[in-house]
Protein backbone atom coordinates (compact mmCIF):
# COMPACT_ATOMS: atom_id res chain seq x y z
CA UNK A 1 0.00 0.00 0.00
CA UNK A 2 1.18 3.50 -0.78
CA UNK A 3 2.07 5.93 1.99
CA UNK A 4 -0.09 8.75 0.65
CA UNK A 5 -3.38 9.48 -1.05
CA UNK A 6 -3.78 12.31 -3.53
CA UNK A 7 -6.36 14.90 -4.49
CA UNK A 8 -6.50 17.60 -7.17
CA UNK A 9 -8.90 20.56 -7.22
CA UNK A 10 -9.32 21.61 -10.85
CA UNK A 11 -10.50 25.21 -10.61
CA UNK A 12 -11.14 27.90 -13.15
CA UNK A 13 -7.97 29.85 -12.34
CA UNK A 14 -5.76 27.40 -10.45
CA UNK A 15 -5.09 23.70 -10.15
CA UNK A 16 -4.21 22.56 -6.64
CA UNK A 17 -2.76 19.23 -5.55
CA UNK A 18 -2.76 17.88 -1.99
CA UNK A 19 -0.81 14.83 -0.84
CA UNK A 20 -2.26 13.31 2.34
CA UNK A 21 -0.72 10.89 4.82
CA UNK A 22 -2.71 7.66 4.66
CA UNK A 23 -2.41 6.93 8.39
CA UNK A 24 -2.98 10.37 9.93
CA UNK A 25 -4.93 12.25 7.21
CA UNK A 26 -2.35 15.02 7.59
CA UNK A 27 -1.64 17.07 4.46
CA UNK A 28 2.10 16.80 3.84
CA UNK A 29 2.24 18.82 0.61
CA UNK A 30 0.05 21.34 -1.21
CA UNK A 31 1.10 22.84 -4.50
CA UNK A 32 -0.68 25.03 -7.07
CA UNK A 33 -0.28 25.95 -10.70
CA UNK A 34 -2.36 28.21 -12.99
CA UNK A 35 -5.14 26.49 -14.94
CA UNK A 36 -4.79 28.66 -18.09
CA UNK A 37 -8.00 27.32 -19.56
CA UNK A 38 -7.96 30.00 -22.25
CA UNK A 39 -5.07 28.11 -23.83
CA UNK A 40 -7.21 25.03 -24.37
CA UNK A 41 -8.05 21.64 -22.99
CA UNK A 42 -4.75 19.93 -23.87
CA UNK A 43 -2.77 22.73 -22.27
CA UNK A 44 -4.71 22.26 -19.02
CA UNK A 45 -3.97 18.53 -19.11
CA UNK A 46 -0.27 19.29 -19.53
CA UNK A 47 -0.40 21.61 -16.51
CA UNK A 48 -2.01 18.85 -14.44
CA UNK A 49 0.68 16.36 -15.47
CA UNK A 50 3.47 18.78 -14.63
CA UNK A 51 1.95 19.46 -11.21
CA UNK A 52 1.60 15.75 -10.38
CA UNK A 53 5.17 15.03 -11.48
CA UNK A 54 6.49 17.93 -9.38
CA UNK A 55 4.64 16.73 -6.27
CA UNK A 56 5.69 13.11 -6.82
CA UNK A 57 9.31 14.14 -6.98
CA UNK A 58 8.99 16.06 -3.70
CA UNK A 59 7.31 13.26 -1.72
CA UNK A 60 9.25 10.41 -3.33
CA UNK A 61 6.17 8.47 -4.45
CA UNK A 62 4.06 8.46 -7.63
CA UNK A 63 0.34 7.87 -7.05
CA UNK A 64 -1.49 4.83 -8.35
CA UNK A 65 -4.84 6.66 -8.04
CA UNK A 66 -5.82 10.35 -7.79
CA UNK A 67 -9.12 12.00 -6.86
CA UNK A 68 -10.17 15.05 -8.88
CA UNK A 69 -12.67 17.72 -7.92
CA UNK A 70 -14.03 19.35 -11.07
CA UNK A 71 -16.50 22.00 -12.15
CA UNK A 72 -19.42 20.15 -13.67
CA UNK A 73 -19.46 16.37 -13.78
CA UNK A 74 -18.98 13.35 -16.00
CA UNK A 75 -22.27 12.36 -17.65
CA UNK A 76 -22.62 8.62 -16.86
CA UNK A 77 -24.44 8.01 -20.13
CA UNK A 78 -22.15 9.81 -22.57
CA UNK A 79 -18.88 9.59 -20.63
CA UNK A 80 -17.99 13.25 -21.20
CA UNK A 81 -17.99 16.35 -19.00
CA UNK A 82 -21.10 18.53 -18.73
CA UNK A 83 -22.30 21.65 -16.88
CA UNK A 84 -18.77 23.10 -16.49
CA UNK A 85 -18.36 26.86 -16.19
CA UNK A 86 -14.79 26.11 -17.30
CA UNK A 87 -16.18 25.53 -20.77
CA UNK A 88 -13.00 24.02 -22.22
CA UNK A 89 -13.87 20.86 -20.23
CA UNK A 90 -17.40 20.40 -21.59
CA UNK A 91 -17.78 17.48 -23.98
CA UNK A 92 -14.37 16.02 -23.06
CA UNK A 93 -13.75 12.49 -21.68
CA UNK A 94 -11.69 13.96 -18.87
CA UNK A 95 -11.37 10.85 -16.72
CA UNK A 96 -10.16 8.68 -19.59
CA UNK A 97 -7.73 11.33 -20.83
CA UNK A 98 -6.28 11.81 -17.34
CA UNK A 99 -5.81 8.07 -16.84
CA UNK A 100 -3.84 7.82 -20.07
CA UNK A 101 -1.84 10.99 -19.44
CA UNK A 102 -0.96 10.24 -15.81
CA UNK A 103 -0.69 6.45 -16.16
CA UNK A 104 -2.79 5.91 -13.04
CA UNK A 105 -6.41 5.42 -12.04
CA UNK A 106 -8.47 8.57 -11.47
CA UNK A 107 -11.79 9.26 -9.78
CA UNK A 108 -13.74 12.44 -10.50
CA UNK A 109 -16.48 14.26 -8.59
CA UNK A 110 -18.11 17.67 -8.77
CA UNK A 111 -16.39 20.32 -6.62
CA UNK A 112 -19.55 20.76 -4.48
CA UNK A 113 -19.51 17.01 -3.79
CA UNK A 114 -15.87 17.27 -2.74
CA UNK A 115 -16.77 20.14 -0.40
CA UNK A 116 -19.52 18.05 1.21
CA UNK A 117 -17.30 14.99 1.57
CA UNK A 118 -14.43 16.91 3.17
CA UNK A 119 -16.66 18.74 5.65
CA UNK A 120 -18.40 15.47 6.55
CA UNK A 121 -15.25 13.43 7.13
CA UNK A 122 -12.69 16.01 8.26
CA UNK A 123 -14.47 19.30 8.91
CA UNK A 124 -17.45 20.90 10.60
CA UNK A 125 -19.59 17.78 10.87
CA UNK A 126 -16.97 16.07 13.00
CA UNK A 127 -17.25 18.94 15.48
CA UNK A 128 -21.04 19.12 15.76
CA UNK A 129 -22.20 15.55 15.09
CA UNK A 130 -19.47 12.99 14.37
CA UNK A 131 -22.10 10.22 14.17
CA UNK A 132 -24.11 12.02 11.47
CA UNK A 133 -25.41 9.61 8.84
CA UNK A 134 -26.71 12.12 6.26
CA UNK A 135 -24.92 15.38 5.42
CA UNK A 136 -25.97 17.99 2.86
CA UNK A 137 -23.06 20.25 1.93
CA UNK A 138 -24.22 23.50 0.32
CA UNK A 139 -22.21 26.03 -1.66
CA UNK A 140 -24.00 29.39 -1.76
CA UNK A 141 -21.80 31.76 -3.70
CA UNK A 142 -21.76 33.01 -7.28
CA UNK A 143 -23.87 29.95 -7.99
CA UNK A 144 -25.73 27.40 -5.88
CA UNK A 145 -24.63 23.79 -5.63
CA UNK A 146 -24.49 20.99 -3.12
CA UNK A 147 -23.36 17.46 -2.39
CA UNK A 148 -24.95 14.60 -0.46
CA UNK A 149 -22.94 12.33 1.84
CA UNK A 150 -24.59 9.25 3.37
CA UNK A 151 -22.65 7.08 5.81
CA UNK A 152 -19.44 8.79 4.71
CA UNK A 153 -19.97 8.15 0.99
CA UNK A 154 -21.05 10.48 -1.80
CA UNK A 155 -24.37 10.03 -3.55
CA UNK A 156 -23.64 10.90 -7.19
CA UNK A 157 -26.91 9.66 -8.67
CA UNK A 158 -27.92 7.99 -11.93
CA UNK A 159 -27.27 11.14 -14.00
CA UNK A 160 -24.30 12.35 -11.94
CA UNK A 161 -26.29 15.31 -10.59
CA UNK A 162 -26.97 14.21 -7.00
CA UNK A 163 -27.38 17.31 -4.82
CA UNK A 164 -28.01 19.79 -7.65
CA UNK A 165 -30.77 21.64 -5.82
CA UNK A 166 -29.68 25.00 -7.31
CA UNK A 167 -31.73 24.30 -10.42
CA UNK A 168 -34.99 23.36 -8.77
CA UNK A 169 -37.67 25.93 -9.52
CA UNK A 170 -38.23 28.20 -6.52
CA UNK A 171 -40.13 31.15 -8.04
CA UNK A 172 -42.89 30.06 -10.40
CA UNK A 173 -44.30 33.47 -11.39
CA UNK A 174 -42.04 36.11 -12.99
CA UNK A 175 -38.87 34.16 -12.19
CA UNK A 176 -35.54 35.33 -13.59
CA UNK A 177 -34.22 33.33 -16.54
CA UNK A 178 -31.43 30.93 -15.62
CA UNK A 179 -28.55 29.82 -17.86
CA UNK A 180 -29.83 26.23 -17.50
CA UNK A 181 -32.83 27.13 -19.66
CA UNK A 182 -35.44 27.34 -16.91
CA UNK A 183 -36.55 30.38 -14.91
CA UNK A 184 -36.95 31.01 -11.21
CA UNK A 185 -34.27 28.49 -10.17
CA UNK A 186 -32.94 28.58 -6.61
CA UNK A 187 -29.69 29.95 -8.04
CA UNK A 188 -31.49 32.94 -9.58
CA UNK A 189 -32.98 33.85 -6.20
CA UNK A 190 -30.40 33.29 -3.43
CA UNK A 191 -26.98 33.17 -5.11
CA UNK A 192 -24.76 36.15 -4.29
CA UNK A 193 -25.29 38.02 -7.60
CA UNK A 194 -29.04 37.36 -7.36
CA UNK A 195 -29.20 38.99 -3.93
CA UNK A 196 -27.21 41.97 -5.20
CA UNK A 197 -29.65 42.26 -8.10
CA UNK A 198 -32.60 42.12 -5.67
CA UNK A 199 -31.12 45.00 -3.66
CA UNK A 200 -30.44 47.00 -6.83
CA UNK A 201 -34.03 46.58 -7.96
CA UNK A 202 -35.18 47.93 -4.59
CA UNK A 203 -32.83 50.91 -4.47
CA UNK A 204 -31.22 51.56 -7.85
CA UNK A 205 -27.89 51.30 -6.01
CA UNK A 206 -25.20 48.71 -6.74
CA UNK A 207 -23.65 47.23 -3.60
CA UNK A 208 -21.70 44.08 -2.87
CA UNK A 209 -23.35 41.40 -0.80
CA UNK A 210 -20.79 41.98 1.94
CA UNK A 211 -21.76 45.66 2.04
CA UNK A 212 -25.45 44.78 2.11
CA UNK A 213 -24.90 42.41 5.04
CA UNK A 214 -22.95 45.11 6.87
CA UNK A 215 -25.74 47.59 6.19
CA UNK A 216 -28.27 45.16 7.66
CA UNK A 217 -26.19 44.90 10.83
CA UNK A 218 -26.22 48.70 11.05
CA UNK A 219 -29.99 48.79 10.77
CA UNK A 220 -30.47 49.86 7.13
CA UNK A 221 -34.03 48.86 6.28
CA UNK A 222 -33.62 47.74 2.67
CA UNK A 223 -30.47 45.80 3.51
CA UNK A 224 -32.44 43.98 6.19
CA UNK A 225 -35.22 43.40 3.67
CA UNK A 226 -32.70 41.81 1.30
CA UNK A 227 -31.48 39.42 4.00
CA UNK A 228 -35.06 38.57 4.91
CA UNK A 229 -35.59 37.73 1.24
CA UNK A 230 -32.54 35.44 1.44
CA UNK A 231 -33.60 33.73 4.67
CA UNK A 232 -37.21 33.12 3.63
CA UNK A 233 -36.30 31.73 0.22
CA UNK A 234 -33.44 29.66 1.61
CA UNK A 235 -35.86 28.16 4.11
CA UNK A 236 -38.33 27.31 1.38
CA UNK A 237 -35.65 25.87 -0.93
CA UNK A 238 -33.88 23.75 1.65
CA UNK A 239 -37.15 22.47 3.17
CA UNK A 240 -37.56 20.31 0.08
CA UNK A 241 -34.17 18.75 0.74
CA UNK A 242 -35.02 18.17 4.40
CA UNK A 243 -38.35 16.55 3.53
CA UNK A 244 -36.63 14.16 1.12
CA UNK A 245 -33.23 13.47 2.70
CA UNK A 246 -33.80 14.46 6.34
CA UNK A 247 -30.10 15.28 6.86
CA UNK A 248 -28.48 15.37 10.29
CA UNK A 249 -26.32 18.36 9.31
CA UNK A 250 -26.34 20.99 6.58
CA UNK A 251 -23.00 22.72 6.02
CA UNK A 252 -23.35 26.09 4.25
CA UNK A 253 -20.25 27.20 2.34
CA UNK A 254 -19.63 30.00 -0.14
CA UNK A 255 -19.82 33.76 0.36
CA UNK A 256 -23.55 33.78 1.16
CA UNK A 257 -22.88 31.17 3.83
CA UNK A 258 -20.91 33.76 5.80
CA UNK A 259 -24.09 35.72 6.56
CA UNK A 260 -25.01 35.12 10.20
CA UNK A 261 -28.71 35.78 9.60
CA UNK A 262 -28.97 32.40 7.88
CA UNK A 263 -28.06 30.56 11.05
CA UNK A 264 -30.11 32.82 13.30
CA UNK A 265 -33.35 32.91 11.33
CA UNK A 266 -33.40 30.13 8.72
CA UNK A 267 -34.68 27.44 11.13
CA UNK A 268 -37.91 29.43 11.58
CA UNK A 269 -38.19 29.88 7.81
CA UNK A 270 -37.60 26.15 7.24
CA UNK A 271 -40.19 25.19 9.86
CA UNK A 272 -42.96 26.80 7.78
CA UNK A 273 -42.39 24.30 4.97
CA UNK A 274 -41.21 20.97 6.39
CA UNK A 275 -43.37 18.00 7.27
CA UNK A 276 -41.82 17.62 10.73
CA UNK A 277 -43.19 19.90 13.48
CA UNK A 278 -39.72 21.19 14.37
CA UNK A 279 -36.27 21.63 12.82
CA UNK A 280 -33.64 19.40 14.40
CA UNK A 281 -31.23 19.53 11.45
CA UNK A 282 -28.06 21.42 12.39
CA UNK A 283 -27.06 24.35 10.16
CA UNK A 284 -23.33 25.04 10.43
CA UNK A 285 -20.56 27.02 8.78
CA UNK A 286 -17.74 25.07 7.13
CA UNK A 287 -14.45 24.50 8.89
CA UNK A 288 -11.95 23.79 6.11
CA UNK A 289 -12.19 27.00 4.08
CA UNK A 290 -10.62 26.76 0.63
CA UNK A 291 -9.00 23.46 1.62
CA UNK A 292 -12.31 21.61 1.42
CA UNK A 293 -12.23 21.10 -2.36
CA UNK A 294 -8.80 19.55 -2.60
CA UNK A 295 -9.18 17.53 0.64
CA UNK A 296 -12.53 16.22 -0.60
CA UNK A 297 -10.95 15.23 -3.90
CA UNK A 298 -8.36 13.24 -1.99
CA UNK A 299 -11.10 11.61 0.11
CA UNK A 300 -12.55 10.19 -3.10
CA UNK A 301 -9.69 7.67 -3.21
CA UNK A 302 -9.02 6.90 0.42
Amino acid sequence: MQNYYWGVDLGGTKIECAVMDRETDECILRERTPTEGDQGYRHVLDNIRNLIESCAEKVGEYPDIIGFGTPGTIDPQSGVMKNCNSTHLNGQPLDKDLQILLDCEVKLANDANCFALAEARLGAVQDVDPDAKVVFGVILGTGVGAGIVVNGELINGHHGIGGEWGHNTLVHDDGVDCYCGKSGCVETVIAGPSLERFYFELTGEKRSLKSIAQGAEEGEGLCRHTLTHLVEHFGQAVSVVINILDPDVIVIGGGVGNIDALYDYAPAAIKKHIFNPDVATKLVKPKLGDSAGVFGAAMLVK
